[in-house]
């Protein structure tokens, strides 16, 4: 049976928006190099990181992400495009 891996996976939707305080607060769980990111707009579910992120993830593994709507715009979508 393979061990299961925390992941992250944070984003920003602008230059703007600093991802240091969501990578701070997922460090207290995840090994940084596995911590995915992007700054990228939460409609564009095709983004580099995010996309990334689900090629290395398994089942049983663990996500953390700081908010769900650092995954996608909305839940709807979210469930939508993860199903």
């Amino acid at each position: 049976m393979k061990m299961s891996r925390n992941f992250g996976y944070i984003r920003v939707s602008t230059d703007q928006q600093k991802l240091n305080r969501q990578v701070e607060t997922l460090k207290q769980f995840v090994d940084k190099k596995y911590i995915y990111s992007d700054k990228a707009s939460g409609k564009d579910m095709e983004r580099e990181g995010f996309q990334n992120m689900l090629k290395a993830i398994r089942e049983n593994d663990t996500l953390y992400i700081k908010s769900i709507n650092r995954l996608g715009r909305n839940k709807q979508q979210i469930k939508e495009y993860l199903e």
